[in-house]
């Protein structure tokens, strides 16, 4: 990319930049919930290009200084210091040049959001609740290297460990961004506990993540929402308590269903489920958005298919494989116990090279 073309381009996203910084602090848009959250999701989504145009305008002004200095300054040492730190002005130039590519491609809105996600075990019986467990831990060892927070919604206890299923909330800044790559069908080989011969069996759990939806993104008519009651239950259907604190929430014209028991209060219960139930009507049409991004991208890195095989976890060989992208790591023990950044990096790399490759056809 050229200069110029850069910092046109820079120089506008920088004017409105600032006409959004203005708009930000006007009483009447702050009156305006939600028009006041849409805008402050554009500026922050537009701060780190407006450092990054900062930055390349100071380069390029350096530049210009030593390219000056070596044309018309006749002291050795003057001209030897310009040429070195042209070198590496040089060298930084391109470098930017290459972020900013990156921080040009569209956005998806949805990234900064929180998430909700669910695992599912699938086939493999009592193992595949085993493994839907681990992925849990994996997801909950992960999240705490990131500094986020899960709540729990609702699961179901595997009858020898792990879970049939479990839906947790993720909350944290550009949370959806990283955790939309899980999304698809996770399967591991290795020799079950409950394998007296020592061979080795396949499994599989699903995993689906969606971006939690707010009350500004939808807006329920109550009326289109039956409500029941219930007792929480324990493992193997025990009350665990005797009030009727569990919620079960129904969207009569969807026909999706909510449960939510996880706190012990009705309320706090009601409120998670109207949150997830938002969410789940919100990704029907999202889902629309993402099968159209399936369709024209080949690796469907982040499209959230949720019937793909993604990845398979190879305890024998300690080794993890991405099919999406061809990446075999061998170091599952580190990745299983929460280690995601390299596998996640590399999807977002990939994914990038997608969009630059789709933007260089436009």
């Amino acid at each position: 990319m050229a200069e110029n073309i850069i910092l046109e381009k820079l120089e506008g996203i920088q004017s409105k930049f600032l006409e959004i910084s203005e708009q930000l602090s006007n009483p009447e848009v702050i009156a305006d919930m939600k028009r006041f959250v849409a805008l402050n999701k554009e500026y922050k989504a537009m701060e780190p290009i407006v450092n990054a145009y900062k930055e390349y305008k100071n380069i390029v002004s350096n530049i210009e200084s030593a390219k000056h200095i070596l044309s018309n300054e006749k002291d050795e040492e003057l001209r030897e210091m310009a040429k070195t730190e042209l070198d590496s002005l040089l060298k930084r130039q391109e470098e930017l040049e290459e972020e900013i590519k990156i921080l040009l491609l569209p956005k998806d809105p949805e990234d900064s959001k929180n998430a909700i996600v669910e695992i599912r075990a699938g086939t493999g019986g009592d193992e595949a609740s085993i493994f839907a467990g681990d992925l849990f831990r994996m997801y909950t060892k992960y999240c705490e290297s990131k500094n986020w927070k899960i709540e729990i919604n609702s699961f179901t206890e595997g009858t020898v460990g792990g879970y049939k299923e479990i839906i947790f909330k993720i909350i944290g800044d550009g949370v959806y961004g990283i955790m939309k790559f899980e999304s698809g069908v996770h399967r591991v080989q290795r020799v079950p506990q409950t394998e007296t011969q020592g061979r080795v069996h396949t499994s599989a759990a699903t995993v689906a993540v969606f971006p939690e939806a707010d009350e500004f993104d939808i807006q329920l008519n109550m009326n289109d929402i039956r409500k029941e009651t219930f007792c929480s239950s324990g493992p193997g259907g025990q009350s665990v308590n005797t009030t009727y604190s569990a919620v079960r929430l129904t969207h009569i014209p969807t026909g999706i269903v909510v449960s939510i028991q996880d706190e012990k209060s009705q309320i706090k219960n009601y409120e998670k489920a109207l949150n997830e139930l938002r969410t789940r009507i919100y990704n029907l049409e999202y889902q629309k958005y993402l099968d159209q991004i399936s369709a024209k991208r080949k690796t469907m890195v982040s499209t959230g298919d949720r019937s793909a095989k993604i990845r398979t976890y190879n305890y024998p060989q300690n080794r993890v494989t991405d099919h999406r992208i061809n990446l075999t790591l061998y170091n599952l023990d580190s990745i299983i116990n929460g280690d995601l950044d390299e596998l996640i990096h590399a999807l977002q790399v990939a994914e990038n090279a997608e969009k630059l490759k789709e933007s260089e056809q436009l």
